[in-house]
């Protein structure tokens, strides 16, 4: 009778450690999901004010009329509009899976190309009144660059301590039984 009372225990406890490692590594994932979300947020904005600050010949149709821009100045605002629009598809792209290696890597070069192309046409699309994106334009990007990369390392740090969680024994058996994978941050960006 002893041995089936020390049984009895040792079940009753596994059984409480496995709902309680379960339930953590539940709300790990669900944290970084939060924190995609608050990413996922910055990113539009940045996307959409790419969009916004389009020169008005290339809002409707992506294409300039004749004699609107430079064929050189028309190039950069092209490769920015096409930045924006493959971010905008990454994040759509991730926001079903938050957590996948794969979307992760397609948001984080979609987003590098995003600020190259943003820098490009900020450095060298400028005509003799100056550059042709106005200063209070650069200022909101600036910030929306500075609240994204926030934003990107706290999804960084969340994936890491959900990463941490599911690789710690004997978590890591639970972890293989309820499909817990791996997840990937993002580059958090210069």
């Amino acid at each position: 009778m002893p041995n089936s009372l020390v049984l009895w225990a040792v079940a009753a406890v596994l059984l409480f450690w496995s709902v309680g490692a379960y339930n953590r590594l539940v709300r790990l994932r669900s944290d970084a999901n939060a924190a995609f979300t608050a990413l996922a947020h910055d990113l539009t904005q940045q996307a959409e004010l790419v969009h916004a600050s389009l020169p008005a010949s290339m809002i409707h149709t992506g294409l300039t009329q004749p004699g609107d821009l430079l064929d050189e100045v028309t190039e950069l605002w092209s490769g920015l509009r096409a930045a924006a629009t493959q971010l905008t598809v990454s994040l759509a792209a991730m926001r079903p899976r938050p957590l996948d290696p794969e979307a992760a890597a397609a948001l984080s070069e979609a987003r590098d190309v995003l600020l190259s192309a943003w820098a490009r046409v900020s450095q060298e699309a400028n005509d003799l009144a100056g550059s042709s994106i106005p200063e209070g334009l650069e200022q909101q990007w600036r910030q929306l660059t500075l609240q994204s990369r926030s934003a990107a390392e706290r999804f960084n740090q969340a994936v890491l301590r959900y990463n941490d969680a599911i690789r710690q024994f004997p978590a890591l058996l639970l972890a293989g039984l309820f499909g817990f994978k791996p997840a990937r941050g993002i580059r958090a960006g210069a």
